[in-house]
């Protein structure tokens, strides 16, 4: 595989950076929001259920997150991975300022609630997308020594992008009392966001004229017949990552909040300072993944989710803010230990021809499955057992699942030929 000039390596690495800064800040704002959203689109008598519903709502969104992998996987692989990035940019736009605009169930009805879930599939559309042709094109410009280092930089953009989500949160909640947030101050985020998107849509246009990798055959047919015990091991291998970031970095946010009893502000400050340790760990794990390999960072990353998912979420389950971010810097480690492996994993594993489908189903799967859900499966557990650690109970056997998976079916793929 040809890599980037050196001279062409930042703006490659931008390109697949600030797309999912946009992306990631528009999708998880919905997240953060969720206790505002709940009761004023899916009004109850019980603040539980209409939370539930609420993240029912983010659920959504995922749920169709394999479809847009189909949509844009199928785009990348014939037309071009800079077509599929600029295309999925362009598609959460609209999405986003809608949201911000729409009527509450107050005022328009039964259609309010129905009117979100159907914006909400869009984004998850678009975002089917866009992380994984953002992975596939860093990754395939690297060089062979550096596409763990590289390719990290689409993870570091949504981490960053659901960082600056966070960071407006805390923000808003911190200057609007609960009243002004719930009648206008939550639709700002969403407005703001899309700006963010414009920048992303008008930086990507460059890319269009870049040369397109194209598949002769229908790399959807072709990943389906030929690949499927692939796309089956990569996808139990990505489990940890779906539960481990949305139960930490969406779900507990709310958690501290309506569990621990933090302040909105406080709740959202914990969350920034975990974000920014993923942030920061990401790049540096991933330079590591690309000195000593693939596999010691992805059994090292799921193991401590799965053998300290229930400890670390103990450590959440607290009336000191110390003590929580001490449990949410856990999670961060191994959120960061895992995806420094798994970024240049999945692509150095599925052949070219198919590989933007692949790895958008592979992931997109995951996460629509165990990601997306994680929340309302979360809140589910918490109330129906009552048992305020029963998150961490989920995310430790959904995780010990990928930790199996990896030390069975992935093998070693640093330095392997991506022709």
């Amino acid at each position: 595989m040809t890599t980037a000039p050196k001279q062409s390596q930042l703006k490659t690495i931008l390109a697949g950076f600030i797309g999912n800064v946009a992306e990631w800040y528009d999708f998880a704002v919905y997240g953060y929001f969720a206790a505002v959203i709940g009761p004023l689109f899916f009004p109850s008598d019980n603040p539980a259920l209409s939370l539930v519903a609420a993240f029912g709502a983010f659920a959504a969104g995922f749920i169709v997150r394999p479809m847009g992998a189909i949509v844009f996987g199928y785009i990348g692989d014939k037309l071009g991975r800079a077509k599929a990035l600029f295309l999925s940019m362009a598609a959460m736009a609209v999405p986003t300022i809608a949201i911000g605009l729409l009527p509450t169930y107050e005022a328009i009805g039964i259609a309010a609630p129905i009117l979100l879930v159907l914006l909400r599939m869009v984004q998850g559309l678009s975002v089917g997308g866009e992380y994984t042709s953002s992975i596939v094109f860093l990754v395939e410009q690297a060089p062979k020594n550096q596409r763990a280092f590289i390719g990290s930089w689409s993870k570091v953009g949504a981490t960053t992008g659901v960082l600056c989500g966070s960071a407006v949160g805390a923000i808003f909640t911190y200057f609007l009392d609960d009243a002004q947030i719930a009648s206008w101050g939550w639709r700002i985020p969403f407005l703001l966001g899309f700006v963010v998107a414009l920048a992303g849509i008008l930086f990507r246009r460059a890319l269009a004229a870049e040369p397109k990798k194209e598949s002769l055959q229908n790399p959807v047919k072709m990943a389906i017949a030929k690949h499927w015990r692939l796309v089956l091991k990569l996808t139990a291998m990505k489990i940890t990552l779906g539960v481990g970031f949305y139960g930490i970095f969406v779900y507990a946010v709310t958690y501290i909040r309506e569990i621990d009893g933090f302040s909105a502000t406080r709740a959202f400050e914990l969350n920034l300072a975990a974000m920014l340790a993923l942030v920061t760990l990401l790049p540096l794990a991933s330079i590591l993944s690309d000195k000593i390999g693939r596999r010691p960072l992805l059994l090292a990353g799921s193991g401590l989710l799965a053998f300290g998912g229930i400890p670390l979420f103990s450590l959440i389950h607290s009336t000191s803010p110390l003590i929580v971010l001490m449990g949410e810097l856990g999670f961060a480690t191994g959120i960061a230990l895992f995806s420094a492996g798994a970024t240049a994993t999945v692509v150095e594993l599925v052949p070219s021809e198919t590989r933007c489908t692949i790895v958008a189903i592979v992931h997109n799967t995951a996460m629509a499955l165990f990601g997306g859900t994680t929340p309302l499966i979360a809140a589910w557990l918490l109330t129906s057992t009552g048992n305020p650690i029963a998150p961490g109970y989920w995310i430790a056997g959904a995780s010990l699942i990928s930790f199996v998976a990896i030390l069975a079916t992935i093998p070693e793929t640093r330095g392997r030929s991506l022709a």
